[in-house]
């Protein structure tokens, strides 16, 4: 392998590896009202739910009063942080030293916590952290090299890091549906659906292209133009999305060509709303800001 083939896939690895940041990170909530398209969001309402130089990201529902997240300790380890609603309190998943779990979130059956994990040997694979809290389970001992994903009938859609990045679906061990190349590391299943949507490939200030595939149909739609630069998006439900650009929330409904502004978080501590989760049980958006 020459010389500038190996810089570049080490570049590669440090820009897209799941727990990369050029700074640190919090998250913040903010209330909402409405449903689908009427949703709007409180921005007077905004405050910081975490608060520290490390690394606090990738927040995702798991049921309808509590959150996960990855945190960063002060050796840059990350863990799974569970965070409840209730009674408000911080609950570790996982505490590990010889290992960092990433992008956390519920699987299909509701009995685990699925994390991509980046192993001693530097491998990144899913493993499962039972709710239970019982020992964690390596899913996919064959696929390695994820960076992120979600599921669709109790099977990962993952992000594989490469040159270029691939997506593809574990229909069964060694059965591997290829989607697509060139995507960025947003992959959400559209609710109530079979599709997994994704962005393409973000450079600069350059919009991506948010597409999906249908698991079950094998159909291919393209949902047109996501914001510039933004890398991030979720599903509200069936029909419409949010993406963010610096500090500002926007809406669209997936069949329409205009992002809709639902305000703008003010803050003189935190700036750039990249990944994003959503409640409709408890009417709250969870956001997350780099610290300036």
């Amino acid at each position: 392998m020459n010389t500038k083939l190996i810089f570049l896939l080490f570049v590669y690895a440090v820009l897209l590896t799941p727990g990369y940041s050029q700074t640190g990170t919090d998250l913040w909530i903010l209330e909402t009202s409405g449903k689908g398209g009427n949703l709007k969001i409180l921005p007077e309402t905004a405050k910081k739910l975490t608060d520290r130089p490390e690394y606090d990201n990738q927040p995702s529902f798991i049921n309808e009063h509590q959150l996960v997240f990855s945190a960063a300790d002060e050796n840059g380890n990350h863990d799974i942080i569970v965070y409840n609603f209730e009674s408000e309190k911080f609950t570790n998943l996982s505490k590990t030293d010889d290992r960092s779990e990433f992008s956390p979130r519920i699987t299909d059956c509701g009995m685990y916590i699925a994390a991509v994990v980046m192993e001693e040997d530097k491998k990144q694979r899913i493993w499962l952290y039972p709710t239970s809290f019982e020992p964690a389970e390596l899913l996919y001992d064959d696929i390695d090299s994820v960076g992120y994903y979600d599921w669709y009938d109790n099977k990962a859609a993952m992000f594989l890091l490469g040159e270029p990045n691939q997506l593809i679906y574990a229909r069964g061990r060694n059965d591997l549906l290829h989607i697509d190349s060139g995507i960025d590391r947003s992959i959400v299943k559209r609710p109530k659906t079979s599709e997994i949507t994704y962005v393409t490939e973000v450079s600069g200030d350059e919009p991506g292209t948010i597409k999906s595939f249908d698991i079950e149909s094998g159909a291919r739609e393209v949902y047109l133009e996501g914001l510039k630069g933004a890398r991030d998006f979720i599903w509200i439900d069936k029909k419409h999305l949010l993406m963010a650009s610096g500090n500002e929330i926007f809406i669209r409904k997936y069949s329409n060509s205009e992002w809709k502004s639902l305000g703008e978080i003010k803050s003189d501590t935190h700036q750039k709303i990249t990944r994003m989760a959503y409640s409709e049980d408890l009417n709250v958006l969870v956001v997350t800001m780099d610290r300036i």
